[in-house]
């Protein structure tokens, strides 16, 4: 995949106000297009061995695949969580208006 090509990142945060805050922090220093987040959602896992169900707000972050390491270093400054979910996530198609537009901010 070229670096200029569009990614998703995936992410979670325990606090609305907090994912909010991040969002714009990663769209104001252009590592990321668009930062969506999501409304509540329940998350399963096991952490230091132990089952838990937390509330959660799901964020997807529009970047370009250059732009990964950056934006990864920078959100996981930012995050409260010692393990951090940054998964990123190929756009195998993308309109071409909405990548031009992400390409304009973000190059």
């Amino acid at each position: 995949m070229p670096d200029s090509e569009l990614i998703v990142i995936m992410t979670t945060f325990p606090d609305l106000n907090l994912a909010n805050n991040i969002a714009k922090i990663l769209v104001e220093e252009k590592l990321a297009a668009c930062v969506q987040v999501m409304p509540s959602m329940t998350s399963t896992y096991i952490w230091e061995g132990k089952l838990c169900q937390e509330s959660e707000h799901l964020v997807l972050i529009k970047t370009i695949a250059s732009n990964y390491e950056s934006l990864a270093a920078r959100l996981s400054s930012l995050h409260p969580y010692e393990v951090p979910e940054i998964i990123a996530l190929p756009a195998i198609a993308v309109e071409q208006n909405y990548l031009l537009w992400a390409k304009s901010i973000l190059l």
